[in-house]
């Protein structure tokens, strides 16, 4: 029998204030973000109900498959960054930064099989609810981009570690110019699982909600059922993979951009003048932010990526460097005028500016993960931080 729930009550009404719906349907949950009109946005009520819904599932004997999804046109075009803005003066955003990384941990090493049906807009925080599950299911709508250093932010939650481990240079690419990707694209680089045409995503829900089991194997067959062959198509970057490995294997973002003007001169580069273009209008400490963060995360654990990402995220909020982010979000959210004022000039990004960014909290407030076996796997909560106390 399937039991609905908002993100209040169990058994209340669905409203259009509860921003997570999720279902029980024998021995499969089934969760959906349900804010279209906002684009499936992650709030700080996304956040606490999906971390309250996993860790229930996950230590629930009758749940075995877990399947989230989106309402609407967006899978989840990322974090709530007015929430952002508006918390400047009194730091409110601590909470859910923190809460965030914390469950990225836990979808990351989940114990049961998570499938994620993204269809639509997966962006930022949004793609990484669905690129770390069991199985990612993606369609001729999906749409991936990280374009967090184009407002002055970094690449994060987790995403430092996907991107750092993807092949060749294409991790540093997507970071710094906030390219997007098709489903097909997706696949290509191992982004996604399976790619199955919008069409039949209804049919194949109601066939692996009629599963009643979570065995991988089984799951796996299922979807394979219903997912199609496909290849990136005649314009898509991934053609580009060997230009983008000599240009964005470069030692610095300074070496990178000089390299790309070099090749601009040659005849029918227009890719590159085009990249560019793109580096030139992104915040200079977003740029040297997030390629230091992607550098270091080729060498890092997941644990060590969330653990640093959090301190970037938290040093940059705080303005510790740059105001950037706040100047970012006024120009392209708030007053839409799409003329932000960079400061300082990437020249002036020096490594000893970036070491304040990058540099450990006392521990009580650093982000606490159960890794490094000093607390238990559902321990660790923003209730129990520095911040809380």
């Amino acid at each position: 029998m399937a039991q609905a729930n908002g993100d209040n009550k169990p058994g209340s009404q669905h409203t259009e204030e509860q921003v997570v719906l999720d279902e029980e349907i024998g021995h499969v949950r089934v969760v959906t973000l349900n804010s279209p009109r906002k684009l499936n946005i992650i709030t700080s009520k996304v956040v606490s109900r999906l971390a309250e819904l996993y860790e229930k599932w996950e230590n629930e004997n009758g749940a075995e498959l877990i399947i989230i999804k989106g309402t609407g046109r967006a899978f989840s075009a990322g974090g709530d960054l007015r929430m952002l803005y508006e918390g400047r003066a009194d730091e409110s955003w601590i909470e859910v930064v923190y809460r965030m990384y914390w469950l990225q941990y836990h979808i990351h090493t989940y114990k049961k099989t998570l499938v994620s049906i993204v269809h639509g807009i997966a962006m930022g925080g949004g793609a990484s609810l669905a690129v770390p599950t069991t199985f990612s299911v993606v369609t001729e709508k999906t749409v991936f981009a990280t374009p967090e250093a184009a407002f002055g932010f970094h690449t994060d939650c987790s995403n430092s570690y996907i991107l750092s481990h993807l092949p060749g240079n294409l991790g540093e690419y997507l970071a710094l110019t906030g390219a997007r990707l098709d489903g097909a694209e997706m696949i290509a680089i191992g982004l996604a699982t399976h790619y199955v045409p919008s069409e039949k995503l209804p049919e194949l829900e109601k066939r692996l909600t009629s599963l009643n089991s979570g065995d991988k194997d089984v799951v796996k067959a299922t979807i394979k059922e219903f997912s199609i062959q496909v290849q990136p198509g005649e314009k898509s970057i991934l053609h580009n993979c060997s230009l983008i490995e000599k240009c964005f294997s470069k030692d610095t973002v300074e070496a990178i951009i000089e390299y790309l003007v070099n090749e601009s001169n040659r005849e029918g580069n227009e890719w590159v003048k085009e990249t560019i273009k793109t580096l030139k209008r992104i915040s200079p400490t977003g740029l040297k932010m997030t390629f230091q963060s992607i550098r270091q995360g080729c060498n890092q654990t997941l644990s060590e990526c969330l653990k640093k990402e959090f301190r970037i995220s938290i040093n940059t909020l705080r303005g510790v460097i740059s105001n950037d982010m706040y100047e970012g979000i006024r120009a392209m959210m708030i007053e839409k005028d799409n003329s932000p004022k960079w400061n300082p000039p990437l020249d002036e990004v020096t490594n000893e500016k970036l070491n304040l960014v990058f540099k450990p909290f006392k521990e009580e407030f650093e982000l606490q993960l159960p890794a490094e076996n000093k607390i238990s796997r559902w321990e660790g909560k923003y209730e129990s931080s520095g911040y809380k106390k």
